[in-house]
């Protein structure tokens, strides 16, 4: 008997000040990494899918982002404009 399955993980990689695109507030949002892994008899494995998305900390709002376009604000954050990065990405599972 094979036991496989999928467990996924969210990373917050940055927090970073932004006109929010729903409620036109200028807010902080949370940027965020969502990898889903392969696992074999619960041990993760490998990913299968990684997905970046901002979160707007005033009215909820959520954002699909492209890896292109989180590496850029992260960069901006990092540099000063727009946020503050934190050393480590905390990482939280997620349910499905």
């Amino acid at each position: 008997m094979i036991l496989f399955g999928t467990k996924g993980y969210l990373y917050q990689l940055a927090i970073l000040t932004l006109v929010c695109g729903r409620c036109g507030n200028p807010a902080a949002h949370t940027l965020r990494k969502r990898v889903t892994k392969f696992t074999l008899f619960f041990v993760p494995l490998f990913p299968i899918s990684t997905k970046y998305q901002t979160q707007c900390t005033f009215c909820g709002a959520e954002q699909q982002l492209t890896k292109e376009q989180a590496e850029q604000l992260q960069a901006q954050g990092a540099s000063g404009h727009g946020g503050h990065v934190h050393g480590q990405p905390q990482q939280q599972p997620y349910q499905h």
